[in-house]
């Protein structure tokens, strides 16, 4: 057989720039751009934050004092979003107010995440009794009622007349007691399926200790709690609102989204001064809404079960 060197080529060598591939967090990065809908909810949630934590700094020192004189006045120059009942302005309220509920939000999702993961590969990883301890111990929580159980405590808090700084630690303690269960089985099953791959068999075969098998589990299952993570918040900051509205959260005259929606408990407020109800309403509308798109589409991105991935 012979072989005909005039049409033999020889392709050149690939630069090393084109056989190197992005890293699956540039892909997933590259792929968020692309869903308008989650970089809207992103773009919406870090605008809000900003304004919400450096807002209330440049506001007159006056804006928040009481003053008879301002009672009740609608929107005007002075005052964007108008006065409410004892004379205060109502949009540097609402900025204070975004920082409570905001942080109760991500606070609330950061003790979750943080008990729910370590529960959860606690669970999947070790079974046996510690499984089936944590599973029955689940169980119980996610039989409660979560509105219901966080309504009584917030009325003991009442009762017991807890100061209103201390009052929002165990409104998050709460919250993130009722939540934990849910992220902790979804751990749990994704453990257990992870412990059945290659990749973990292989940690295995090289004897690896324990801590490195856990660190490379938590490593799959990240994208997982990152999706978690901000439904969590926009969950929290629903639950201290339905608080904080009943009069069970967070208590004047430090403000909140829920407290400043008090003023639709009244007729003549609700009908002849919406500016005291719509702009905390609106708020926690935007908010929840951006931070359930952003939740989308990240869980779009990150599981790769979706859409073939």
């Amino acid at each position: 057989m012979s072989i005909d060197r005039n049409h033999l080529t020889i392709s050149p060598l690939l630069p090393k720039k084109a056989i190197v591939r992005s890293s699956p967090w540039r892909q997933s990065i590259k792929r968020l751009r692309k869903n308008k809908l989650a970089v809207s909810g992103l773009f919406i949630l870090l605008v809000t934050i900003l304004l919400c934590l450096a807002g209330p700094l440049f506001a007159s020192s006056t804006a928040n004092r009481v003053t008879a004189s301002l009672i009740n006045k609608p929107p005007s120059l002075a005052h964007w979003l108008g006065t409410d009942n004892v004379g205060r302005d109502v949009f540097v309220r609402l900025l204070q107010g975004g920082r409570i509920s905001i942080m109760v939000g991500v606070l609330s999702m950061l003790s979750t995440i943080l008990v729910g993961t370590v529960i959860g590969l606690l669970a999947g990883f070790y079974g046996g009794w510690v499984d089936q301890l944590i599973t029955r111990l689940a169980d119980v929580f996610l039989a409660l009622p979560g509105i219901p159980i966080l309504i009584i405590f917030g009325a003991i808090f009442s009762d017991l007349k807890v100061p209103a700084g201390l009052r929002i630690y165990f409104i998050i303690l709460l919250i993130s007691l009722m939540a934990w269960p849910t992220l902790a089985l979804l751990i749990r099953g994704q453990i257990l399926s992870f412990k059945e791959r290659a990749f973990m068999l292989a940690t295995e075969t090289l004897g690896l200790r324990n801590r490195r098998k856990l660190y490379h589990l938590v490593l799959n299952v990240t994208p997982t709690i990152v999706v978690i993570a901000t439904l969590t918040v926009a969950k929290a900051i629903l639950s201290e609102t339905v608080l904080s509205f009943l009069g069970l959260g967070v208590i004047p005259p430090t403000p909140s989204w829920g407290n400043m929606l008090t003023s639709a408990n009244s007729l003549i407020d609700f009908r002849l001064r919406p500016w005291l109800w719509i702009p905390p309403g609106a708020a926690i509308f935007i908010t929840v809404l951006s931070i359930n798109f952003l939740g989308e589409g990240l869980r779009d991105i990150l599981d790769p079960k979706l859409k073939g991935r």
